[in-house]
C-alpha cells in the first residue's frame, strides 16, 4: 500500500511538473476543458431554473401538480398547448365523488379540483342592433306612459335614441362613399345604398313617429345587417368548482367583479381575454402603445408595431362613432376641438386627428382618452354582470345553449402577461356538462316535467316502429294521440333532448339565469372530464402517479394520471427540446475536445520521447507511463475544468441577482413572472466535473498507449 501511494505521489509529482514544461499543450486543452465546465454548468443551472418557473406556471394556474382522467379516453389530455380547435376524444368520469374519495386515500393528495376542458365560439354583440333595441324600448315606453312626466321623460328618451341611430346610419352613408370609391361599383348592392339613403333622410326621421314600429321594422332588416360590428370569439374555458378551484390555486385573484357563487351558474374571463379580444380596439391599441413605450422603453418612432398601432387608430374611428349618439356626438366635438385647437366640426376627422400620436404628445392624448371620452364610450362588448350566451357543438354533433351570468375578471399572481396563462376562462361546472352534452339535475327534472305534462312514456328500441305507425296509433284520434318525446343517448354520454327544439338552458330568462341555483351536490355527484390534483409533497410526483393508478384499481375506476409537463402538451415538451439541444451542443463540444485534445496529447508525447525511453531505462514500467499521463491529463481537466466550472458558478450567481427580463408573452409565462431569477444546483457543478474528468481521462488513452510502446533503445537512438 505505502509503494503504491509512493509511486501516485511521484506520478503526481511528474504530472505537475509537465503541466507547465508543455505551456501550448496546456492552454490548448485547458481551453477547451475550461468552456465545456463552463457550458455544463451555466447550460444545466439555466435550464433547471427554466423548467423550476414554469412549473409554478403551469401547477399554479390550471394544471396542479398531476392530471387524472379516464384511462379508456383515445386521446391524451392535455390542458395546455392543444393547437386544435375541436375537443380531445375523453371518455369522462361518471361521478367526481367516487373519484375524488379514491384520489384522497392516497397519502400524499392533498386536494382535487373537478375539471373539464372545451371551447365555444361567442358573437360579441352589434352596435346597431343595441340602439334599435334602445330606441324600440323608448317607443315602447312612450307608447305606455299613463303621466305627463312619463311622456315627457318617454319623449326624451325616444329623441336621444334617435340621434343615435342617425349618427350610425351616417357612419353607414360615409363607408358606402368609400366603398364606391375604391370598389366597383358592381360589387355593391344598389338596394343597400337605397335603403341608407332613405334611413339617412330627414323625410324618413320626421314621419318616423307616424310609424315608429313600421320605421323599425325597416331599420332592423334593412340596414343593421349592413353596420354589422360584431366580432365572433373562440373562447376556451374550464367547467369547474369556482370554490375548489380557488382555494386550490392560490395565485387565482379576482381582478373585476366577484367570484360565482356557490350554486350558482356563472363565467369569469380570463383578464387577457378580457383586455385582448372585448375591449374596444382603439382603446386597447392605447394600452399596448404605452406599454411598450414605458415598460420596454421603445418609440414610436422607431418601433414598426407601434407605428402600426397609430395608424389603424387613425384609420379605424369607426367603431367609436358607432357609438355616439347625438348628445355624445356634440360633446365630443366640442372636447376634441378644445383639445386639438381645431374648428373642424367632423367628429370622424377630429378623432382621426386626435388619434395621431406620436412620442411626444402620446401620454397627454392618452390621459385625455381615458378622462374625457372612456366615460362616454362602452370600452368592453361584455360588461361585468352582463348574461353571456354560449353556443357550443355537444359530443354528439348538435348545438347546445346556456345563459351564464359575467361575474368578473381574474388573473394568476406573476402571470398577468401571460398569454398562455391567461388564456382559459372559468365556467360553472354545471353550464359545462350542458354544453358538453351531459345531462344535468335541474335539466333533467324539466324534461321529466314536461313528459308528465306531456303524457309521454318510454318506448323500447325494438317496438318503436309499432307504436309510432302501428294500428293502434291509426285508430286513434289525431287530436287525441300524446305528443311523443324521445330522449336519444350516445355511448357514455347522458340522453339529451333532440326534438324539443332550443334548448331548454337556451329559453332561460336573463333574470332566471342569473337566480337559478343548483343543488349543493350537483357537481360533486355529476360528470367531469379530467381532476386537477394537488400533492402535499411535490418532490413525490412519480410514486403519487403510480399509487393513485394502483388505488383507483383497487376502487374499480380507471384512471390515468400524468404530471404537469405531459398535461402542459407542446407546452411541457418545450423543456426537453431546450434541454436536449444544451445536451447535442454539450456532446459536440467534448466530441471536438476529445479529437483536439488527443490530437495535442499525441504531439506531446512524441516530443517526449526521449523523456520517456529514459523512464523506461531507470526501470519504469509501462503502467508507470500510463498513470503518469492519464493523471497529467485528469490534472489539467481537474484545473481548468474547475475555473470553468467556477466561472460559470459565479456567473449564474450574479445573473441570479439581477435576473433576465421576459422580452415577451411566452417568456414570461415560462419565467413565471417578468424575470427568471436562475440558481445553481449541486448536481450541475458535480455533473461538469464528472463530464470534464472522464473527457480528459479517455482523450489521454491513446497518447498513453503510443507512450507505453516506447523502449529505451528508442531513447538511446533520438539521443544519436
Amino acid at each position: 500500500m505505502r509503494a503504491w501511494l509512493a509511486t501516485l505521489g511521484v506520478v503526481a509529482q511528474m504530472a505537475f511538473r509537465n503541466l507547465f514544461a508543455s505551456r501550448l499543450k496546456t492552454i490548448i486543452v485547458g481551453g477547451i476543458i475550461f468552456f465545456g465546465g463552463l457550458l455544463v454548468v451555466a447550460g444545466n443551472s439555466l435550464l433547471d431554473s427554466v423548467v423550476a418557473s414554469m412549473s409554478r406556471s403551469v401547477i399554479g394556474s390550471v394544471a396542479g401538480h398531476i392530471q387524472v382522467y379516464n384511462a379508456k379516453s383515445k386521446d391524451t389530455l392535455e390542458v395546455m398547448g392543444r393547437m386544435m380547435m375541436g375537443d380531445p376524444d375523453l371518455s369522462q368520469l361518471d361521478d367526481f365523488a367516487k373519484v375524488r374519495d379514491s384520489l384522497l386515500k392516497v397519502e400524499n393528495v392533498k386536494s382535487v379540483v373537478p375539471m373539464g376542458i372545451s371551447g365555444a365560439l361567442v358573437t360579441s354583440g352589434n352596435t346597431i342592433d343595441l340602439a334599435l333595441e334602445k330606441l324600440r324600448s323608448a317607443v315602447n315606453a312612450r307608447h305606455d306612459a299613463k303621466t305627463d312626466a312619463q311622456r315627457v321623460e318617454a319623449e326624451a328618451r325616444v329623441a336621444s335614441e334617435k340621434g343615435h341611430v342617425r349618427q350610425i346610419v351616417s357612419v353607414l352613408q360615409g363607408d358606402l362613399k368609400n366603398a364606391k370609391a375604391v370598389l366597383d361599383e358592381r360589387t355593391i348592392d344598389p338596394a343597400d345604398g337605397a335603403a341608407v339613403n332613405r334611413a339617412a333622410s330627414d323625410a324618413f326621421w320626421q314621419d318616423f313617429d307616424k310609424e315608429p314600429f313600421e320605421a323599425l321594422e325597416f331599420l332592423e332588416n334593412r340596414i343593421a345587417s349592413q353596420a354589422a360590428d360584431a366580432d365572433l370569439l373562440f373562447l376556451n374555458y374550464i367547467g369547474t368548482d369556482f370554490q375548489a378551484f380557488q382555494k386550490s390555486f392560490d395565485r387565482m385573484k379576482i381582478v373585476e367583479g366577484t367570484t360565482v357563487p356557490a350554486g350558482k351558474r356563472g363565467f369569469l374571463f380570463a383578464k387577457h381575454v378580457y383586455e385582448e379580444q372585448l375591449k374596444l380596439k382603439a382603446a386597447r391599441r392605447l394600452d399596448q402603445i404605452k406599454e411598450g413605450t414605458e415598460n420596454e422603453g421603445e418609440t414610436i418612432a422607431t418601433d414598426p408595431d407601434l407605428k402600426r398601432m397609430v395608424r389603424e387608430n387613425v384609420s379605424q374611428v369607426r367603431e367609436i362613432l358607432l357609438q355616439l349618439d347625438a348628445a355624445k356626438t356634440v360633446d365630443f366635438r366640442a372636447k376634441l376641438q378644445r383639445e386639438l385647437g381645431s374648428q373642424e366640426a367632423d367628429v370622424g376627422k377630429l378623432l382621426a386627428a386626435f388619434f395621431q400620436t406620436d412620442d411626444q404628445n402620446f401620454r397627454e392624448r392618452y390621459d385625455f382618452f381615458y378622462k374625457e371620452l372612456a366615460p362616454s364610450l362602452e370600452l368592453y362588448r361584455v360588461r361585468i354582470g352582463d348574461v353571456l350566451t354560449i353556443k357550443a357543438f355537444t359530443r354528439s354533433g348538435y348545438v347546445q345553449s346556456v345563459n351564464v351570468p359575467v361575474y368578473g375578471t381574474f388573473e394568476f399572481q406573476g402571470l398577468e402577461k401571460s398569454t398562455l396563462a391567461g388564456a382559459l376562462n372559468l365556467m360553472d361546472m354545471v353550464s359545462f356538462r350542458e354544453l358538453y352534452g351531459f345531462m344535468s339535475g335541474e335539466k333533467l327534472a324539466e324534461i321529466q316535467a314536461l313528459q308528465k305534462a306531456a303524457g309521454a312514456r318510454e318506448v323500447s328500441r325494438e317496438n318503436a316502429e309499432a307504436e309510432l305507425f302501428g294500428s293502434k296509433a291509426e285508430d286513434a284520434p289525431a287530436a287525441k294521440a300524446p305528443r311523443r318525446i324521445e330522449a336519444t343517448t350516445t355511448p357514455g354520454v347522458a340522453p339529451v333532448m333532440r326534438d324539443l327544439g332550443e334548448s331548454l338552458g337556451g329559453k332561460l330568462q336573463r333574470e332566471e339565469a342569473r337566480s337559478r341555483v343548483f343543488p349543493a351536490d350537483e357537481v360533486e355527484r355529476g360528470v367531469v372530464l379530467n381532476a386537477a390534483v394537488i400533492l402535499k409533497n411535490p418532490k413525490k410526483i412519480r410514486e403519487t402517479i403510480v399509487a393513485i393508478e394502483a388505488q383507483g384499481k383497487r376502487d374499480g375506476l380507471t384512471l390515468k394520471a400524468i404530471d404537469w409537463q405531459a398535461a402542459a402538451g407542446l407546452i411541457g415538451q418545450f423543456v426537453n427540446v431546450i434541454r436536449m439541444v444544451l445536451y447535442v451542443a454539450i456532446l459536440i463540444i467534448f466530441l471536438i475536445a476529445l479529437v483536439i485534445i488527443n490530437n495535442a496529447l499525441v504531439m506531446a508525447t512524441l516530443e517526449r520521447v526521449k523523456e520517456i525511453g529514459t523512464l523506461r531505462a531507470i526501470g519504469a514500467q509501462r503502467r508507470f507511463i500510463l498513470a503518469m499521463l492519464v493523471v497529467e491529463s485528469i490534472v489539467v481537466g481537474f484545473i481548468f475544468g474547475g475555473l470553468g466550472a467556477g466561472l460559470g458558478v459565479l456567473l449564474v450567481s450574479v445573473v441570479g441577482k439581477i435576473g433576465i427580463p421576459a422580452k415577451s408573452d411566452v417568456w414570461f409565462f415560462f419565467f413565471s413572472g417578468p424575470r427568471l431569477y436562475p440558481f445553481i444546483g449541486t448536481s450541475n457543478i458535480v455533473a461538469a466535473f464528472a463530464i470534464v474528468l472522464l473527457v480528459s481521462a479517455f482523450s489521454s488513452f491513446y497518447p498513453a498507449w503510443i507512450a507505453m510502446r516506447v523502449t529505451p533503445r528508442q531513447a538511446m537512438q533520438e539521443e544519436e
